[in-house]
């Protein structure tokens, strides 16, 4: 397997490893219900003290005073981002059955900072929670970052996961290593909008079949199904969509609907309208851009642009004039591919540039 190593060099920041929750932990330790910490996302909090979520791009928001800043969650809660203050963003891992503790940050400055989380991976198998923060025995809880005033929503399949984009080998088949949302077309977009995003995607699902599933439907395994629950696949607790209300919404959906030479155009089309009334019923505000790209290239491109741009013409036909089209350029393997032909790292960032120029132009966002 080849991939990208992401490393950063942090003035006065050093990155540690894990610790076992089979020690004591040393520290003064904050709940997961602390008042001071930010969240973002698609989150249940059945139990507050350990929220729970599955899509990548949740975040983890919170100011705190102190030399050193660890981090608890549930093993093998998979991997996060994590920005201090202004240092370039790192990677952090929870892998193993014992890691429950990891390091964020050591030897820093006396006085405020801030730390910035986010979930990078599908976590639908792995089941991640969060379980608060650990300071020094001194340190307190501080403000969380101001909010952004945009506000996005992204829906997709694995290219809006990132599935593969820190590989440099289209062969390499998935695994958790090598997917980072962070470096996702819809995460960059955000921080050059300055916008918050929320984001509801999985690999391989479509508005009407999986990838590679049945030609009449895999109605079991659709963004139509889950759209309308916190976290995917479970359905113990209905998303409350009076909790965010974007301003935007962009639908990356139809690439696993026409996999595998085996759709049906008519159900795909049916699905992909389905989806975007389903969208409008619960964000009435929100301007929709249904999005095509980057991965489909010659007659599954020509059917979905066909059939989105016939889908977006309906509706306005039928009274909703705030909805909208988009269409990436198609990869071509110039700026390398990531794990099983899906964008690299670099694909996404010219996607992440040519959807920011569209978006900032729609929205008036300059």
């Amino acid at each position: 397997m080849k991939r990208i190593f992401l490393t950063a060099a942090m003035s006065l920041l050093t990155i540690a490893g894990f610790a076992s929750t089979t020690l004591p932990i040393q520290g003064k330790v904050v709940p997961a219900d602390d008042p001071h910490i930010q969240y973002i996302g698609r989150i249940c909090f059945q139990n507050p003290k350990q929220p729970r979520f599955t899509y990548p791009g949740v975040q983890i928001n919170a100011g705190f005073s102190g030399t050193s800043l660890r981090m608890i969650a549930k093993p093998q809660s998979g991997y996060f981002m994590v920005q201090i203050d202004e240092a370039d963003p790192f990677k952090v891992a929870f892998r193993g059955e014992r890691d429950s503790v990891a390091t964020l940050a050591t030897a820093l400055q006396r006085g405020p900072h801030q730390v910035r989380i986010m979930y990078v991976v599908e976590g639908y198998e792995l089941k991640p929670d969060f379980r608060g923060f650990v300071l020094d025995k001194d340190g307190v809880m501080l403000d969380a970052p101001e909010l952004p005033q945009r506000t996005i929503e992204f829906i997709g399949n694995s290219i809006t996961c990132g599935y593969g984009n820190e590989s440099i080998e289209m062969t390499d088949p998935f695994e958790y290593e090598t997917e980072n949302h962070y470096f996702t077309y819809g995460q960059m977009t955000a921080r050059a909008l300055d916008a918050m995003a929320y984001v509801v995607a999985r690999s391989g699902i479509g508005v009407y079949r999986h990838y590679g599933g049945a030609k009449s439907g895999t109605p079991e395994n659709v963004m139509t199904t889950e759209y309308e629950y916190t976290n995917l696949y479970d359905h113990s607790e209905r998303w409350d969509f009076s909790r965010y209300q974007p301003q935007l919404v962009c639908i990356n959906l139809g690439t696993n609907d026409l996999s595998t030479n085996n759709y049906d155009v008519n159900l795909f089309k049916q699905a992909y309208k389905k989806m975007v009334k389903l969208v409008r019923q619960h964000n009435p505000q929100a301007k929709i851009v249904c999005l095509c790209g980057c991965m489909l290239n010659g007659q599954e491109l020509e059917i979905a642009k066909t059939v989105i741009n016939q889908v977006v013409d309906e509706v306005h036909q039928e009274g909703d004039a705030e909805v909208y089209r988009f269409d990436f350029t198609p990869q071509t393997g110039d700026l390398y591919f990531g794990a099983s032909w899906h964008p690299s790292i670099w694909q996404h960032q010219k996607m992440a540039g040519e959807l920011t120029a569209y978006l900032r132009s729609l929205m008036h966002w300059f």
